[in-house]
């Protein structure tokens, strides 16, 4: 009987471990996908993220599972040609670009608003196919700072927007400017106030939704000497008076709103700033109380949820390329980012097929200010990225290569010179640009890798090469990535190429290989 008895614990163990495995686990996305807004059209959902000085800007994305996501669009090919921009004499958007999107569906047209501190307007993107376009762009002033953008049904628009102290402000019929004479009022005049009084964060990431006639409004606060929170108000008009309480306060997940899905259950979509890696989204499962969202599993964020398991990050945000391109194919998957706006006389996949030709078009002496950068973002808990490269045509000066992206940045490539060629490793982490480690090179092709350690936010990267392939040896020194505000994003891939003398010359990268593996 004993052993009986003990039969059936192990079955039971055995069939819950078996169940905690089919579900899905937070957080739902291990990458940089911050400032996340969400609806739902049918059974299909679809999220807006924040990306900055990249381009393609405004990141869109499909589900139909709030799990497992794939990037089908941009709001925008270019938000602004402006030097900042185009990283010209001297400028640079890192950290700035586009900040905090809003996504909405209303009578047949997508809706896709954000704002921009480099041009100090307010922008909105709108199309009948968001996952095709073509998109309808127009932009106003003031910028209206991490605003939610509102259809009533009354037929009237808004924008809730501030950091502290929110407003409310009418827009006309046609979307595309303030109206005249409209509303425009402060809406909440503390909005931090259910979170305390010694707050180091104003209330801001304003994201407004209407359930059963009442009016929501989700922002993020940030107590002094505590953890960023979730702070709710609620109305029965959208004018107010609003009531707040604090909607969620755990392990720092926060800024986001809420999400139904199609048999009525309701999750609110988060995320947690996690070190090196970026700001990466939660779910955690709503109930509903009294009228107000109950968020998390007694208070908690969830380690599992009772959705769909994770079929992985690739090849849906991050995905291996073989530049290799067939007829009717579009240049560069969407998993690809240009860091700032490229000069697109200056990169191909014609001019050699199969590769990603970088032609060096000026002189640089900043690595932060070259042109032409194509990244990715880095995933967790721990990822690789492997390239190989063709330095024939590189000329005296010219440095060409991969690097993990950031203010704090690391690479591995090649540097030509009057002497020949070098795999040369690189390391910013001091607060200056320095050689660590480099060796001859009298091959014309070589291979390259990044690897990164986010695991536990141990935030480690290491550098290797290879002359054919299969033997990686390690260069330089470990890389201790760190977040930056500078850059406001999580470490990226980047495939380089830039002049320090001449302008003119190439370099041939073959592929871009893509892991969820490393050494150890």
């Amino acid at each position: 009987m004993i052993r009986f008895i003990f039969f059936m614990c192990a079955i039971l163990v055995l069939l819950d471990v078996n169940a905690q495995e089919n579900k899905a686990h937070n957080p739902v996305i291990f990458a940089d996908v911050p400032d996340m807004a969400m609806m739902r059209v049918g059974d299909t959902y679809y999220m807006s993220s924040t990306t900055m000085h990249m381009s393609p800007g405004v990141t869109i994305m499909r589900s139909k599972d709030l799990v497992n996501w794939e990037i089908v669009n941009y709001a925008y090919d270019t938000l602004a040609n402006v030097d900042a921009m185009n990283l010209d004499n001297g400028k640079s958007a890192y950290g700035k670009g586009s900040w905090a999107s809003s996504l909405r569906f209303h009578n047949g047209t997508y809706y896709v608003s954000t704002f921009a501190q480099t041009t100090g307007k307010t922008y909105i993107y709108s199309t009948k196919n968001i996952e095709k376009g073509p998109w309808k762009r127009v932009t106003f002033q003031p910028a209206f700072h991490d605003h939610s953008l509102f259809f009533d049904e009354d037929g009237k628009v808004y924008m809730v927007w501030g950091n502290g102290k929110l407003r409310i402000t009418e827009l006309n019929e046609e979307v595309s400017g303030v109206k005249p004479g409209g509303v425009d009022q402060v809406l909440i005049e503390n909005a931090s106030i259910p979170a305390g009084n010694n707050i180091a964060l104003g209330a801001e990431g304003s994201q407004l939704l209407k359930v059963k006639g009442k009016y929501y409004l989700f922002n993020i606060t940030w107590p002094r000497g505590g953890m960023r929170t979730v702070v709710v108000h609620r109305a029965d008009k959208i004018t107010g008076p609003y009531e707040g309480k604090i909607g969620f306060q755990d392990l720092g997940v926060a800024q986001g709103g809420l999400i139904d899905m199609p048999n009525g259950e309701w999750y609110s979509y988060l995320f947690r700033d996690y070190g090196a890696v970026g700001r990466i989204p939660y779910l955690v499962p709503v109930k509903w109380e009294d009228g107000w969202p109950v968020l998390g599993v007694n208070g908690k964020v969830p380690e599992t949820l009772d959705l769909p398991i994770s079929k992985g990050l690739i090849p849906g945000i991050v995905a291996s390329d073989e530049f290799a391109r067939k007829k009717g194919e579009p240049l560069l998957p969407l998993v690809w980012q240009w860091n700032h706006n490229p000069d697109n006389k200056n990169w191909s996949l014609t001019d050699r097929k199969g590769f990603l030709r970088i032609t060096t078009g000026r002189v640089d002496t900043s690595f932060y200010l070259v042109k032409n950068m194509l990244t990715q973002r880095t995933i967790g808990p721990a990822c690789s990225g492997t390239i190989a490269l063709d330095v024939s045509g590189m000329k005296d000066g010219d440095i060409a290569g991969l690097c993990l992206l950031q203010k704090k940045f690391g690479s591995v490539g090649v540097k030509a010179s009057a002497e020949g060629k070098a795999i040369v490793m690189v390391d910013a982490q001091s607060g200056k640009t320095e050689e660590i480690q480099s060796f001859p090179l009298t091959q014309k092709v070589v291979y390259l890798k990044a690897e990164c350690d986010f695991r536990n936010k141990v935030d480690k990267a290491k550098f290797y090469y290879s002359l054919e392939g299969k033997t990686w040896q390690p260069i330089g020194a470990t890389l201790k990535m760190e977040y930056s505000l500078m850059h406001f994003m999580g470490y990226r891939f980047g495939l380089f190429n830039y002049a320090t003398k001449n302008a003119g010359g190439y370099a041939d990268f073959d592929y871009f290989h893509v892991s969820e593996k490393i050494s150890n």
